[in-house]
């Protein structure tokens, strides 16, 4: 407010702070696309291995259960009567 009691408009920023503020937010959005491109990256190499690694041990667990099931072929029980 001024002497005569007008308010007074604050002064406009200059426009390279425009500018510097819109490169800020520019570059915060692309650090973030960057980032999220390199997440489904290292997923997309990872599946693989994990499923490779989920039917090995399927197989090992389908392998012990009848590993076991011919252990116990001659014996009777609560489950095999």
């Amino acid at each position: 407010m001024n002497l005569e009691g007008e308010f007074v408009s604050p002064p406009r920023p200059p426009i390279v702070t425009k500018i510097l503020l819109w490169a800020i937010v520019i570059a915060i959005v692309a650090g973030a696309f960057v980032l999220a491109a390199f997440a489904l990256w290292l997923a997309l190499m990872i599946l693989p291995i994990a499923l490779g690694a989920a039917v090995i041990a399927w197989g090992l667990f389908r392998f012990q259960v009848w590993r076991a099931g011919k252990s116990l072929s001659g014996q009777r029980d609560l489950w095999r009567p």
